[in-house]
């Protein structure tokens, strides 16, 4: 079961300019910057106090968040819910027949192991599992 909400995940056009946003209106830290290349993305984790956004920008169009800015436009991308195993977790959900996009855990920002599950399962909202003992 979620533990806390990890992260909100923002698809952005161009992430050097929506880290000063963030950080200009809101007061957000960066934290840590990565490409994680499986996921098509370079993404940025800035703290708002306790809490944790993260920013995405696709390295191509092809990818998942290059479609989805296409498809959408920047803005909410997903939501990051932290667990103790990410693998417990996508068990749990197959044995209840919630459609997932992730079968097993992969690599994510901070490597990280990650998954994700279907919007279809969650009305219409992209979910990620992250287990993370570094909070």
């Amino acid at each position: 079961m979620a533990l806390n909400v990890h992260h909100l995940g923002i698809a952005v056009d161009d992430l050097d300019t929506a880290l000063l946003v963030y950080s200009d209106l809101f007061g957000a830290t960066p934290e840590h910057r990565d490409r994680v290349e499986d996921q098509g993305v370079e993404a940025a984790s800035l703290r708002v106090g306790e809490s944790r956004i993260e920013l995405l920008e696709p390295l191509a169009p092809d990818t998942p968040v290059g479609r989805f800015i296409a498809k959408r436009g920047p803005g909410m991308h997903h939501v990051a819910f932290q667990v103790a195993d990410v693998a417990v977790e996508l068990e749990r959900l197959k044995a209840h027949g919630v459609q997932l996009i992730d079968e097993v855990p992969r690599p994510g920002l901070f490597g990280l192991q990650v998954a994700f599950v279907h919007p279809e399962a969650t009305g219409g909202v992209l979910a990620e599992f992250v287990a993370d003992d570094r909070t």
